[in-house]
Formats: structure tokens, C-alpha cells, sequence
């Protein structure tokens, strides 16, 4: 092994040696130099998800959320030196932690999130315009055939748990005592402006996103949504999305673009 990843190794173990050959420009002690270091790199990485997940925080409580964020630095430390793409793998990380497992939704409000802060730094793309809207809706037969482009920041989690009722009251937008978090919610997560949204989609929702995204026709997901859930109504998810520009561009296939 390498100086470097020796070194890096023993940042992230609390019981291994100073790394051998450390000197210290003052004379002082290296050996408890760089426990102050390890220290301090340890901290920085757990406060670093303490930001990125205040309400996952907030469910637990910050000793037990810092605890488990200790045992998660050290086993998945930073790949990128971008700090704000740290924490990828703590949502998959919650749900295997054992002593989470008495918080369920705990792992999906962490992934949740997650969505949130990718959609802030997510590409921007021009809404749609009315007159482009207007242009493809009086054309309904072709309807079926069309293509819808989704904004880069729009992404869905379906949760077997209340999550956004969870996170809308850590905000103050409900009461906690009246969130029954094992009802199912189906996440939307857009960027509007610089606001990042999180909506409650009725069922189907995430199958007609999932269709747009896999490059199915308008007709071919909407299909897909119905047989999911036979009260689907397209004309109502197709207003919502709409109007926090979740859609970013429409084309048939005689189209060269939108």
C-alpha cells in the first residue's frame, strides 16, 4: 500500500498508529498532532452530512445521528473533493444500521434528501412556453405519439412511508403528532428558480416520470400509469407538472426538436 492511502487509512481508523516517518515543523509530538487531525477530518465529514440531512438529524437526534455518521465516515469516506457530493450511500447505509431499524422511514426520508440537494445543483433548462403548449395541445390525436423531455433537477422517490408529510412538518408545514408515517407517499422533487420543491403525486405519478425518463410516448407511459393504478388521472398530473415546470420540452416524431 501506498504512503498516501496508509495515510488515508489511518484518518478514518481511531486505532491505527500515527503513520510512521510524520515529523512536526515545531518539534512538537506528531503522534498527537495527527490524532487532532484524524479528529478533525472526522468531524468536518459528519458535520458534512449533518447538512445534508438536518431532518434525517432531527428524527433521531443529534447524538444518535452523529454516532451513526461516525460509523459511516469510516466506512465510506469521501471519493470526491467536492464535499457536497459526500453522502451518496448514507440512505442504503440507515437501512441496513441495526440500531435504526426502530425508525423505518428513517432511510427513505434520508434518500429523500438526498433528491433535494441534487436537484439544487442540478443543470437548469428553460420551461416550456404557453405558446409551445398551446401548439401541442390542439393537436390531440397526436397526442399519444408525443415525447416529454423532464427538467434535469426533477426526480420521484415512491416510499412505502409518509416522507413528505415527514419532511413538510419539519419545516413547520403540518403537525408531526398527526403524521401517520406508514401511509405510502410518492415524492415529486423540482427545482423551481433557485427553490427546491418537494409535492405529494398522487399514485401513478412515478410511473408516468418513469416512462417520460425512459423515453416512452406520452400515450405508452400514460398507459403504463392506468394499468399501475386505474384511477389515474392524466390531465391532473399533466397540470401539476406543468405548473412547477417539471417538463421541459415536448416533440412528435416528425419533430427534429422541440
Amino acid at each position: 500500500m501506498s504512503d498516501q492511502r496508509l495515510f488515508a487509512a489511518a484518518l478514518l481508523d481511531p486505532d491505527a498508529p500515527c503513520p510512521a516517518g510524520l515529523t512536526a515543523w515545531n518539534s512538537s509530538d506528531p503522534t498527537r498532532r495527527f490524532a487532532v487531525y484524524r479528529n478533525n477530518v472526522i468531524v468536518s465529514l459528519i458535520d458534512a452530512l449533518a447538512d445534508t440531512f438536518p431532518v434525517t438529524q432531527e428524527l433521531v437526534g443529534e447524538e444518535f445521528f452523529r454516532a451513526m455518521s461516525g460509523v459511516f465516515v469510516r466506512h465510506d469516506p469521501p471519493t470526491s473533493a467536492q464535499l457536497v457530493d459526500y453522502g451518496a450511500g448514507f440512505p442504503a447505509f440507515i437501512a441496513q444500521f441495526e440500531p435504526a431499524s426502530t425508525v423505518p422511514y428513517l432511510a427513505d426520508v434520508a434518500r429523500l434528501e438526498l433528491l433535494r440537494v441534487r436537484a439544487f445543483h442540478a443543470a437548469d433548462a428553460d420551461p416550456l412556453t404557453p405558446e409551445r403548449i398551446a401548439t401541442v395541445l390542439a393537436d390531440p390525436e397526436r397526442l399519444p405519439l408525443l415525447h416529454v423531455g423532464c427538467h434535469p433537477s426533477l426526480n420521484v422517490l415512491n416510499s412505502r412511508y409518509a416522507v413528505v408529510s415527514l419532511w413538510a412538518a419539519h419545516q413547520g408545514m403540518g403537525d408531526l403528532a398527526k403524521v401517520h408515517p406508514d401511509v405510502p407517499e410518492i415524492a415529486l422533487v423540482i427545482r423551481v428558480g433557485l427553490e427546491v420543491q418537494v409535492i405529494a403525486l398522487p399514485p401513478g405519478g412515478d410511473v408516468l416520470i418513469d416512462g417520460f425518463i425512459a423515453g416512452r410516448p406520452l400515450g405508452e407511459a400514460a398507459g403504463l400509469a392506468i394499468t399501475a393504478h386505474p384511477d389515474f388521472d392524466l390531465t391532473a398530473h399533466l397540470a401539476l407538472l406543468l405548473r412547477v415546470n417539471a417538463l421541459s420540452s415536448f416533440s412528435l416524431p416528425t419533430e427534429i426538436s422541440s
